[in-house]
C-alpha cells in the first residue's frame, strides 16, 4: 500500500510540475519583458538612404543583414511620435472626436490625440496639451496605459496612451488647419461599438478596451 501511495504522490507531483511549467511558459511568452534570446531573429542595418524627408513623415530605404547572413532591403517610415488620451467623466462618459482623415477619405470617430512637437518633448506634457487644445479639458488624474505601435512592419511610430479622469472644462485652442467635433458617449456603449466593429481606429479601440477594464466596476 505504501508503494501505491508513493506512486500516486509521484504522479501527482509530476503532473503539477507539467502544469506549472506550462503556466510559467505562457506567462513568459505573454510578457515581452521576459524576452527570449533574440539573436536568431534580429536584422542588422548595413546602410540607409533617405527617400523622402517631409514635415511629418520621413521615408528611408535600408539595406539590412538577415539573421541567416543574407542581404535584404527594408522601406520604413520614421515618425516623431504621438500621444493619445481617453478622457472619462465622473458620469462614465468618454469625450470623443469626429475628424475627417484625408488618407482614408472618411470621418473617423476617435479619442483626442496628436503628434509630439519635437522628438525629445515630454510625452506627459504633450498629452496634456493635446487634451486641452482639442477639447478644452484639463484633468486631475492621469493613468499611463502603455504604448501602442500602430504599424511596426513599416514604421517606428510610437503612441503613448493615457486615461484621464477628474475633468475640468475650458476653452478649445485648435490649430488653424484643424477641424473636429467633440461629443460624449458612455464608455459602455463605446466598448460595445468596439466589439461589434463600429470603431475602426486602432488606438481608440485599445484605449476604450483598457479604460473599460479599469473602470467597469465604477461606472
Amino acid at each position: 500500500m505504501d508503494t501505491i501511495d508513493n506512486s500516486v504522490c509521484d504522479l501527482f507531483v509530476f503532473v503539477c510540475g507539467i502544469i506549472r511549467f506550462k503556466c510559467v511558459g505562457m506567462a513568459y511568452f505573454l510578457c515581452e519583458d521576459n524576452k527570449m534570446d533574440d539573436k536568431n531573429l534580429v536584422e542588422k542595418q548595413v546602410s540607409s538612404k533617405v527617400i523622402y524627408d517631409g514635415f511629418v513623415l520621413h521615408v528611408r530605404e535600408d539595406v539590412i543583414e538577415l539573421p541567416n547572413g543574407e542581404p535584404a532591403s527594408r522601406e520604413l517610415i520614421k515618425h516623431i511620435g504621438a500621444v493619445c488620451v481617453i478622457p472619462v467623466t465622473k458620469e462614465g462618459n468618454v469625450i470623443m472626436e469626429r475628424q475627417y482623415r484625408y488618407p482614408v477619405s472618411r470621418v473617423i470617430t476617435e479619442i483626442p490625440a496628436g503628434k509630439l512637437d519635437s522628438a525629445n518633448e515630454d510625452r506627459f506634457e504633450a498629452v496634456k496639451r493635446e487634451l486641452r487644445e482639442e477639447t478644452g479639458l484639463t484633468a486631475d488624474n492621469w493613468r499611463d496605459l502603455g504604448e501602442y505601435l500602430p504599424a511596426p512592419a513599416y514604421s517606428d511610430e510610437r503612441i503613448s496612451m493615457y486615461l484621464a479622469t477628474g475633468l475640468h472644462k475650458g476653452e478649445q485652442d485648435l490649430d488653424e488647419d484643424e477641424f473636429l467635433e467633440v461629443f460624449e458617449v458612455p464608455l459602455k456603449d463605446l466598448y460595445e461599438d468596439v466589439m461589434s466593429g463600429k470603431i475602426c481606429d486602432g488606438k481608440t479601440q485599445i484605449a476604450i478596451l483598457k479604460a473599460y477594464e479599469i473602470l467597469k466596476d465604477t461606472i
